[in-house]
């Protein structure tokens, strides 16, 4: 185990793109403090910010407050990285493999573009959990995020498979131009969800005001459903009891586009 403990806030954002398992793999301490990062313009070395204590390996902690520290494990394909505070920004962002826990919470853009691996993140998430950049034809596009806390704006958009589960509310434009993938909120959904969708699952365990270009479906219990609540259990999550075997009122659309995605509203009575 590799633990990163921050000595030294920083003034300006550090990348911290060199914290991942693939960079850390059979380096001493010495020479995974002398790895670069840019604090603001600025070239610097990670042993300028943390103290690091044990030769590299496969897991990673890192201590402290770390929101200025922007894309923690990104791109990251094995292993583990536990960071035992609050993240910065685009926190396994592009990653494809591994696992990443937070126990606090993760700025914005956690987890934008990632195709595989899994996300735990114990606190609240920013905007574009799970998203696609500006311009990008493409989000999250396989692997497995979940937020006990609260999402902000655009969880998912244009995500194109995997699984996102909020526990709490999640912003404005949940699953925007989502092109397949299951999104989870059990809180409330913000205005504008399911902007633009064009397949894929939305679902909801409160009541939500859609927009104009859904239809309402049918009641229905969908078998798919009860397999992913069984999985969030499996990491971790407690799941509401009755969600899995209820019944959803199925909304389709965005009839703006194919018209081939859906919203579930879990139907409480």
């Amino acid at each position: 185990m590799t633990t990163l403990t921050l000595k030294l806030q920083p003034k300006a954002p550090l990348e911290g793109e060199a914290i991942t398992p693939d960079n850390f793999l059979g380096k001493p301490a010495a020479a995974i403090a002398g790895l670069p990062a840019m604090h603001g313009n600025e070239p610097a070395l990670l042993g300028d910010f943390f103290q690091v204590d044990g030769d590299g390996s496969e897991e990673i902690v890192l201590v402290g407050d770390l929101r200025r520290v922007k894309s923690i494990a990104a791109g990251m394909t094995r292993g583990t990285v536990i960071i035992q505070g609050d993240a910065g920004m685009h926190l396994g962002a592009g990653m494809r493999g591994g696992e990443i826990k937070v126990y606090g919470n993760a700025g914005d853009w956690t987890g934008a573009e990632l195709a595989g691996g899994k996300i735990y993140i114990r606190g609240n998430a920013g905007h574009g959990l799970g998203g696609a950049y500006r311009g990008s034809r493409r989000g999250m596009n396989r692997g497995l995020i979940i937020v006990d806390g609260n999402a902000g704006n655009e969880v998912g958009a244009v995500m194109r498979r995997g699984v996102i589960a909020v526990a709490g509310n999640a912003g404005d434009f949940t699953g925007a131009f989502m092109i397949a993938g299951s999104l989870i909120v059990f809180g409330q959904m913000g205005i504008r969800a399911g902007a633009g969708l064009l397949r894929g699952s939305i679902v909801s365990l409160k009541p939500a005001e859609l927009l104009p270009t859904y239809r309402y479906a049918c009641t229905c219990r969908p078998d798919f459903l009860n397999l992913i609540y069984q999985k969030l259990k499996r990491e971790g999550m407690s799941i509401p009891d009755g969600c899995a075997t209820g019944a959803y009122k199925r909304y389709s659309g965005d009839f703006n586009r194919s018209g081939k995605g859906e919203i579930l509203i879990y139907d409480q009575r």
